[in-house]
Parts: structure tokens; C-alpha cells; sequence
């Protein structure tokens, strides 16, 4: 099972949302570099959840923000 472009694109769309809600994003990156820090894999044909970024310091608010868009745009289940 491959990737699908639609989840991976309204995902994007949704991180782009996050990044223009939030006035430090905005000052500290751009939107592309945003969006690079959650790439999306694939395990098995099923999106895993994006982990947090290490290296950039996005607060958790932020990070619970892009699991929720993750989990909407995917619509992954427990």
C-alpha cells in the first residue's frame, strides 16, 4: 500500500494552519521548514505519528496541535 497524496497534502495544509496561528513560528521559520520537522512515513502502508522535534524548539502545545492534525488528516484510529 503506498502513501496517499490527499491525506499527506490536507496534513500539510493543516501544519501550515498551526504556523500562521502562532506569531513565534511565524518569527522563528518559515512555513517549509515548518512542515520538513513532521515528514510523513510509512510502516507497513500506514502512516506513523511524526515525533517531536529534537532539534527546534517546539513547545508541546504546538507538538499536541500537529498530532491532532496528523490523527484528523489520517484518520488513524486506536
Amino acid at each position: 500500500m503506498s502513501m496517499d497524496p490527499l491525506s499527506v497534502s490536507l496534513f500539510e495544509m493543516r501544519l501550515e494552519d498551526i504556523h500562521r496561528a502562532d506569531p513565534w513560528l511565524r518569527y522563528e521559520m518559515s512555513i517549509r521548514d515548518f512542515i520538513a520537522l513532521f515528514p510523513v512515513r510509512f510502516k507497513n502502508g500506514r502512516p506513523i505519528k511524526p515525533d517531536h522535534p529534537a532539534v527546534v524548539g517546539v513547545d508541546r502545545e504546538v507538538f499536541l496541535k500537529v498530532l491532532v492534525a496528523f490523527n484528523q488528516s489520517f484518520g488513524t484510529k486506536k
